[in-house]
């Protein structure tokens, strides 16, 4: 294995983790900003109030983007399988 398979299995690793983990990122993100923007509107500073809610936000689009990441993990397993090979030869 030369550097140049190195840093193509890298690249390609670090993109898919980046693909796999945005969907989930995104939604902690959006809802913990519409739950402090709710909190500072009511004056409410429960601690639970933070947590529940982006748990369950996260839960449910985990749940919602299974097929898409089997999906892409396949894609990911395939792609390293082939570099394995090429590289055995």
């Amino acid at each position: 294995m030369d550097a140049t398979s190195v840093t193509t299995i890298t690249r390609d690793l670090l993109i898919t983790g980046l693909m796999l983990s945005a969907p989930a990122v995104v939604v902690s993100l959006l809802v913990g900003l519409f739950v402090s923007i709710l909190q500072t509107l009511t004056s409410i500073q429960e601690q639970t109030l933070t947590f529940a809610p982006r748990i369950v936000a996260v839960g449910l689009v985990l749940a919602a983007s299974l097929p898409w990441t089997i999906r892409v993990l396949s894609g990911f397993m395939l792609r390293m399988m082939t570099h394995f090979a090429e590289a055995g030869r």
